[in-house]
């Protein structure tokens, strides 16, 4: 480009979506630049997308993804429950019960966990073959879980 390079990288800056999209998909784009017609080929630049607060995006080609990552309160208790469940069943293998055997479950009550075993105690309750979770505020002889980073202790005993 020359001299004129400075008033080159200008006019590639005011590009709108529309033209980078054409440039994506031509591999080719004509800019006019001081009243000259300046020839951008799809190497001569670097398309950088960048993320919008709370979305990831990918390009590839003329093809973009944007994926809301937000995490919301339904989200993170499902993501509890979940854990809760991952705890609960290396207990039940620890403690070699049979993969049939019902089980009574006793939670020491955290109010960070309290919404995703109240939202997902059917989900938790059918996966580790409990009729009831019992929230609790004490469990004195209970195993001590680690539930993403809250720690609580739970008993677990044959039905």
């Amino acid at each position: 480009m020359g001299a004129k390079m400075k008033s080159v990288a200008a006019a590639v800056g005011q590009m709108g979506q529309n033209d980078i999209s054409s440039l994506e998909k031509e591999k080719t784009y004509m800019l006019n630049v001081d009243g000259e017609q300046v020839e951008i080929r799809i190497e001569d630049v670097d398309i950088i997308a960048e993320d919008v607060p709370g979305w990831s995006v990918a390009n590839k080609d003329n093809l973009t993804v944007a994926l809301d990552i937000t995490i919301t309160p339904e989200l993170q208790d499902e993501g509890n429950a979940r854990e809760i469940v991952n705890r609960v069943q290396k207990i039940r293998k620890e403690s070699g019960f049979e993969v049939t055997d019902k089980i009574i479950v006793n939670i020491e009550e955290r109010e960070a966990l309290k919404s995703a075993i109240i939202n997902f105690n059917d989900y938790i309750c059918a996966e580790i073959l409990a009729d009831i979770i019992n929230i609790q505020s004490v469990i004195p002889d209970g195993m001590e879980i680690d539930v993403n980073d809250i720690v609580l202790k739970i008993s677990i005993s044959k039905k």
